[in-house]
């Protein structure tokens, strides 16, 4: 009786086209999904509860104790998050079928911003004309030596040198040769910053003493192409999920574009008449147009019509397989994307980073042949020396143009 009642409700029958139509969720989710909408029905109106108002993340959490304390025949957090994901993909639904409802998720507050970093971000965008990226990453950096500070009840003005150098020292146990620096630069920047300002009697910029990284001073690490090729072959392309990991690495692979570039991408930026692809380098804002080959073409058809949510508010080109479906974040998704088609192809590399079918991809185009100007504008590369740090790795081609040895 259960069941029939479940199947004659007009919203969960809609709700249930629109989670086939999405493609994602498997025909064993989708029945354990009704039972717990059920079940949150049954909750709803035995405590009197409204439940438009109810369905929201605090709401389930709420739920779920109720549930466990009336059945107990699971363990509490199992039950959160089977009810979580369950009523979280409902709510979703209901909103597709235009029902109003409360907040699921109140997003977390970003950190305070003090007087002192908004103005020192106006000045990174308005006197030193960094991009949004840079003065953020600036902004996370000064962040850390204010609290670096207040730790050794320090102000500004009491600034020493040694209180620079012990942050630098402290950085250097936690981060990388090239993020220490990075750090170091953000610190002159801000340093100059307090003096330009009167904030500091002395400009202690150019005694932070950063280490030394030299240009090129390690190659671009890459692959063989063949272990691409693999990589591209493991992926399952009957999954919703594998049509869409296949067509992000595929172009990836094909076109040397990176992680931001590849999460970046629009729904309009494929152009399906004029056949081209519009890329926009986010570190630079260097905008420019690739064409759409076949190969591509075909993967992103594929994931468009059978793989991608068809019901999802981005425009975003490539999102998530889960509700709510949302744009991919960042680049360590993408970096587990080409770990888990690694993973199952075999291939196995020192260095698997999100770069590193950017750097192959520069490689092979130099060993065809390729024009290195062209490679540096299909790269988004400002300056040529950018691109011949890749002729450091494409030891094949150097090998063929090398000349005799005198006698």
């Amino acid at each position: 009786m259960r069941r029939r009642c479940a199947i004659a409700d007009p919203r969960l029958a809609a709700a249930e086209r629109i989670w086939r139509q999405n493609r994602c969720i498997k025909a064993s989710s989708i029945v354990v999904y009704r039972q717990w909408v059920s079940r949150f029905g049954r909750y709803c109106r035995a405590c009197e509860l409204k439940e438009s108002e109810e369905l929201t993340q605090a709401g389930v959490e709420r739920f779920s104790r109720w549930w466990h304390a009336t059945h107990g025949a699971a363990n509490s957090d199992y039950i959160l998050r089977g009810a979580r994901s369950a009523l979280g993909t409902w709510a979703l639904a209901l909103r597709t079928l235009g029902q109003p409802l409360s907040v699921w998720n109140t997003p977390a507050s970003p950190p305070p911003v003090t007087p002192l970093l908004r103005e020192f971000g106006e000045y990174l965008r308005n006197v030193r004309g960094n991009p949004p990226v840079t003065v953020h990453r600036k902004l996370v950096h000064v962040r850390m030596f204010s609290t670096h500070q207040r730790r050794s009840v320090r102000r500004s003005r009491l600034l020493r040198l040694q209180d620079i150098d012990a942050f630098v020292v402290q950085c250097r146990q936690r981060y990388a040769r090239s993020t220490v620096a990075d750090i170091c630069s953000t610190l002159r920047t801000y340093l100059r910053f307090l003096h330009v300002t009167g904030r500091m009697q002395h400009d202690l910029a150019a005694s932070v003493m950063a280490p030394i990284v030299r240009v090129h001073e390690r190659p671009h690490r890459t692959m063989p192409w063949p272990d691409v090729q693999r990589i591209l072959r493991a992926i399952d392309r009957a999954s919703a999920c594998g049509r869409r990991d296949y067509a992000l690495l595929l172009m990836m692979s094909a076109y040397g574009l990176g992680a931001g570039e590849i999460i970046g991408l629009t729904l309009e930026d494929i152009d399906w008449r004029a056949r081209t692809v519009h890329v926009m380098r986010p570190k630079t804002r260097v905008e420019f147009l690739l064409p759409l080959i076949p190969a591509v073409a075909r993967a992103l058809v594929a994931y468009l019509r059978h793989g991608r949510p068809a019901h999802t508010s981005t425009r975003r080109l490539f999102v998530t397989m889960r509700a709510p479906y949302k744009p991919l974040a960042c680049s360590v998704t993408i970096r587990h994307i080409l770990h888990t088609a690694a993973r199952r192809a075999g291939v196995t590399a020192a260095f698997l980073g999100t770069h590193v079918l950017r750097h192959t991809h520069a490689c092979r185009q130099l060993e065809f042949a390729t024009a290195p100007k062209l490679i540096g504008d299909i790269l988004g590369h400002r300056d040529p020396e950018s691109t011949s740090a890749y002729l450091r790795v494409a030891t094949a081609r150097l090998r063929g143009l090398a000349l005799p040895v005198p006698r």
